[in-house]
């Protein structure tokens, strides 16, 4: 399958039930170990040389990589993202007296709040309309990550269980991946290791947020018990609960021993109709304990 694929909103919801079972898998972090890579070598220096914060880049790298690493923000859309992390910064007391000016985005924080899918064909699109400087300078930032992304993040395989899981998933299951990551990066690590085949659609940010993944895709066409979001994210559960879809999460820092559990057991249990309930719960509880609100500087 060609890397250049392109897929639509329509592609979702045109999905058709071949299967009893339905499951939606994340990627960056969840599939393949990309996490660490793209933000620390691509992200974070973007922000620090786009809007000036030499001064401050040991502050910003640790609030950069708490939001979208270490937190329950973690795997939020980059303009999410980026929006916490300049909130954050203004609210360290060690920051209280720098000369460095933290920016407020106002107008990215309206793009945000318009329901606009949060990628850069919209944010291009509202340049382009508005003819706004800051989503202007917003969107040359996004585009230099994605070229950083490109050309730094290749050839990193999935996680040890990861590829048998999702050949498994797809002998059962209708399978999309749901994804805030841009979709040119997801079909080319998807396409590298021969794993889009296993996959009906790719949903990356383009097409809006996992929850509208889901619901165009599944949505009335699966009963909720049968289908399943796999996640290393608060946004993924979130975006199950949204959709009344069960969760399997790939617990950050244990993600061979997550995918190891669920070749061995939970998906087991999920096509057995035994997974929802106590066993989900557990699984959950032991995620959420990874991932704190409270950076570390305010403890």
């Amino acid at each position: 399958m060609p890397e250049d694929l392109e897929y639509t909103q329509d592609d979702l919801a045109g999905l058709i039930p071949s299967k009893e079972f339905f499951v939606g898998i994340d990627s960056d972090g969840c599939v393949f170990d990309t996490m660490e890579i793209k933000q620390k070598e691509c992200f974070h220096p973007r922000i620090i040389s786009h809007w000036g914060l030499e001064g401050v880049e040991k502050e910003l790298r640790e609030t950069a990589e708490f939001v979208s690493l270490y937190s329950k923000w973690r795997g939020s859309n980059r303009f999410i993202a980026l929006v916490k992390v300049f909130e954050l910064m203004k609210e360290r007391a060690s920051l209280a007296e720098s000369s460095v000016t933290i920016p407020e985005l106002p107008a990215l924080k309206a793009f945000i709040a318009s329901n606009l899918p949060l990628g850069n064909p919209a944010l291009k699109a509202e340049v382009e309309r508005t003819g706004d400087a800051e989503l202007a300078s917003l969107l040359q930032w996004s585009e230099d990550v994605n070229a950083d992304i490109a050309e730094t993040a290749k050839n990193i395989p999935p996680f040890r269980f990861a590829a048998e899981c999702i050949k498994r998933i797809a002998a059962h299951s209708d399978a999309i991946c749901v994804s805030q990551t841009p979709e040119e990066a997801l079909v080319r690590e998807w396409s590298e290791h021969d794993l889009v085949r296993y996959v009906k659609v790719i949903a990356g940010q383009e097409l809006g947020r996992k929850s509208e993944h889901l619901d165009l895709a599944a949505g009335g066409k699966y009963p909720s018990e049968k289908v399943l979001m796999i996640g290393d994210a608060p946004g993924d559960r979130d975006a199950a609960r949204a959709t009344d879809a069960l969760f399997f999460p790939i617990n950050p820092g244990h993600e061979v021993a997550s995918w190891e559990l669920f070749h061995n057991e939970a998906f087991d249990r999920f096509l057995a109709g035994d997974y929802a309930g106590e066993y989900e719960q557990r699984l959950v509880d032991e995620f959420e304990a990874l991932l704190p609100e409270i950076p570390l500087w305010d403890k």
